[in-house]
């Protein structure tokens, strides 16, 4: 043979076709009967249309239900793994906190470390191949390191009192001088409600000389409005403000009362969003145009059996995430995308798998993953048990790379 001929012949060899009865590449529209090529290190070589390319059929692997790219989990607590099936559900946020206060010194550093272990494989054995992750310490950070999943770790501050502003940043600064990789860790404020004034100064200073991708929990729980507009509230008065400082109600909503205090933030992800209106959604656009918006919604209905109205959302930047097994029965993005399905019917597939892919590497900035494009290397899940173009009860994830 010649020499070309013995090196197509190799690239042939190295080559897979894979099939299913749509493909949806993260990016635009599903393709029925699609077919993509990838190496034998799963980088796209190609993805074709049946409609306009020609395919020779018996040298294609056929899966019945959806193809899609890996998930990309925007929102995690790995570090709080080890407290599977320790918290009590629907005891609303306040509730929920101090639960975790109570029962976070309870477990020995064993059962965290194992805990982590196995919540990671988990989440790879469910297709995500990357999480935007949440730390308040560096338990997670030997783990990280191995690289089974791409990580970008979230340090979060929180400090309602301001005399501990200057510790509380420290603290967060002194783990990220630890982290293993500078480019992918950032210090990020963590909610509305848990942050003094002298405390964002400190956080956005740091944001803006680090161009820090930044994420925030927000209006996860009707108490959080509540603080900034009265004053007052269950969160309020579980958190004792009125003894640590003198708080002034700024009579608006949780969203614009607190960022309005950060300026020339880079990409920010605004997280759970459950009481979140379209007031909220018009202010934050006109806030900064790199918004993106996080959903959790099974955390949401483990912790105050209330979802967002995702379809407030339809023209945002949306993203998906597990929250922690503090919060919810498993980390599955396709859990997640079957509880908005779920409770919003008009919200396309299209639309979910791009919030679930494409959307979350864009935010997390992972060029490499959330898209079927030549080059990239995104993963490949198959979704079976599907019906037409919609998720079922029954629906599960195959890796097929």
């Amino acid at each position: 043979m010649p020499l070309l001929g013995s090196i197509q012949s190799r690239i042939f060899e190295l080559m897979k076709k894979i099939s299913a009865n749509y493909i949806f590449p993260g990016n635009i529209p599903p393709i029925k009967n699609g077919v993509l090529i990838i190496d034998n290190n799963g980088t796209i070589i190609d993805l074709l249309n049946p409609q306009k390319d020609e395919i020779n059929w018996s040298e294609v692997e056929i899966h019945k239900g959806f193809i899609c790219p890996g998930f990309i989990n925007t929102h995690c607590h790995l570090e709080l793994s080890y407290l599977k099936n320790q918290i009590q559900e629907k005891t609303q946020l306040h509730g929920f906190i101090k639960e975790i206060i109570i029962k976070r010194n309870t477990f020995s550093e064993e059962d965290r470390n194992q805990a982590i272990i196995e919540a990671e494989l988990e989440m790879k054995k469910n297709g995500i191949v990357a999480v935007g992750d949440i730390s308040n310490g560096n338990s997670t950070f030997k783990q990280k390191e191995k690289g089974i999943l791409h990580y970008h770790t979230f340090l979060e501050v929180f400090g309602s009192d301001p005399k501990i502003a200057n510790d509380a940043f420290l603290q967060a600064e002194n783990l990220y001088k630890l982290y293993y990789n500078s480019t992918r860790v950032s210090i990020t404020p963590h909610a509305t409600y848990s942050v003094s004034d002298p405390l964002t100064l400190l956080i956005n200073d740091h944001c803006i000389t680090n161009k820090s991708l930044v994420s925030i929990h927000n209006q996860e729980t009707e108490s959080e409005n509540e603080f900034h507009k009265k004053g007052s509230g269950h969160l309020y008065n579980f958190l004792e403000i009125d003894k640590k400082t003198a708080f002034i109600a700024t009579g608006e909503n949780a969203l614009s009362s607190f960022l309005a205090k950060y300026k020339d933030l880079n990409h920010t992800l605004l997280v759970h969003n459950t009481f979140t209106d379209k007031d909220d959604i018009r202010w934050a656009n006109k806030y900064n145009s790199d918004i993106y918006w996080a959903f959790c919604p099974n955390a949401n209905l483990y912790i105050e059996n209330k979802l967002p109205n995702f379809e407030l959302f339809l023209n945002e930047k949306c993203t998906i995430g597990t929250d922690s097994y503090a919060s919810n029965w498993s980390l599955s993005i396709l859990d997640e995308l079957k509880t908005i399905s779920k409770s919003s019917p008009n919200i396309n597939l299209e639309t979910l798998i791009k919030w679930a892919t494409f959307n979350g590497a864009e935010f997390l900035k992972f060029s490499h993953l959330g898209s079927f494009e030549i080059g990239k290397t995104p993963g490949i899940n198959l979704i079976e048990n599907v019906n037409e173009m919609t998720l079922t009860e029954k629906s599960s994830i195959k890796v097929l790379a």
